[in-house]
């Protein structure tokens, strides 16, 4: 069987992709490996509908809501390979090869934490990327952006507006220094700069330990950290897609339709956009999905 189009990868952008096309009756396949990049959060936030919601409540729920239409089918496996054939497309997933006309990447992409003991296992829990998803539960308390990197300091400014007036501090880590402007600006807003390296994180929800070099304990309602990332799979390079790369990683380069640099091969979601939102990921997935239907329609 050739699908018409094949998703590779079954979380929001995923799904949002093939309701757009199970809703024009075309065949689809979603591939899944279940590691949704949310998964370590007890809840979102800031996706309309859904606001407090838990992330594998709402995936579950949009799930089953795609299944529904019944030219959309679902394959647990994770995908290993993705190369172009006369066809279209070919996708190795666990022992199975599927054969599609289209491929909508919607990968995600995996996150790389700084190397601080204690800090993975809070990850979603008291250590956040998004001010804007976690931020207003933090109730204007003590808060802390890890800094990693020169957007360290922008950050800090940012995850500001959620702390208490003076109750802002960024901690610096080794490698990184803001410089003088940076410094001026954090000292603005009344943001407090730790130079003392962070060498582990303890503690359980509401209360996060940061340990410090020269032996200090620092209590926080809620760290931020900016991570670098990378993506998840090798299919840009068996497909001959082009990256492009941003500030803390690379991403798929697309046009306005979410088509990648090699036609017939879309990409949506955190792979192709430097946001980590739910909401967006959503929309992203319906601009692909749709991009997908007509390039079939209008074939070229």
């Amino acid at each position: 069987m050739i699908h018409d189009v094949i998703i590779v990868g079954g979380s929001y952008a995923g799904l949002s992709a093939a309701l757009q096309l199970g809703r024009a009756r075309r065949q689809v396949l979603v591939v899944d490996a279940g590691q949704r990049r949310n998964r370590f959060a007890s809840s979102a936030h800031g996706f309309l509908g859904h606001d407090g919601a838990s992330p594998a409540a709402i995936a579950a729920k949009a799930r089953a809501e795609v299944l529904a239409y019944p030219t959309v089918a679902w394959y647990e496996a994770m995908v290993t390979e993705a190369r172009a054939t006369p066809e279209g497309f070919a996708v190795q997933a666990g022992a199975d090869l599927f054969r599609g006309k289209r491929i909508i990447l919607a990968t995600g992409v995996v996150d790389e934490l700084p190397s601080v003991p204690g800090l993975r296992e809070r990850w979603g829990k008291m250590v956040f990327h998004c001010p804007y998803c976690h931020g207003y539960e933090l109730e204007k308390g003590r808060l802390g952006v890890l800094g990693t990197h020169e957007l360290s300091a922008h950050f800090a400014t940012l995850v500001s507006e959620w702390a208490a007036p003076g109750q802002m501090t960024l901690f610096v880590l080794d490698g990184f220094e803001p410089d003088a402007e940076q410094v001026a600006q954090l000292a603005a807003r009344g943001i407090r700069i730790e130079r003392e390296p962070v060498v582990a994180a303890s503690g359980e929800a509401p209360a996060l330990n940061l340990h410090l070099r020269d032996g200090r304990v620092v209590p926080i309602d809620g760290l931020f950290v900016h991570p670098h990332t990378h993506q998840a799979g090798p299919f840009a390079e068996q497909l001959g897609c082009e990256l492009e790369a941003g500030p803390l990683g690379s991403f798929y380069k697309t046009d306005a339709t979410k088509e990648t640099t090699v036609p017939g091969v879309f990409a949506c979601g955190d792979n192709s956009v430097a946001a980590g939102s739910v909401a967006i990921a959503v929309g992203d997935g319906v601009r692909a999905g749709t991009a997908a239907h007509r390039s079939l329609v209008f074939a070229r």
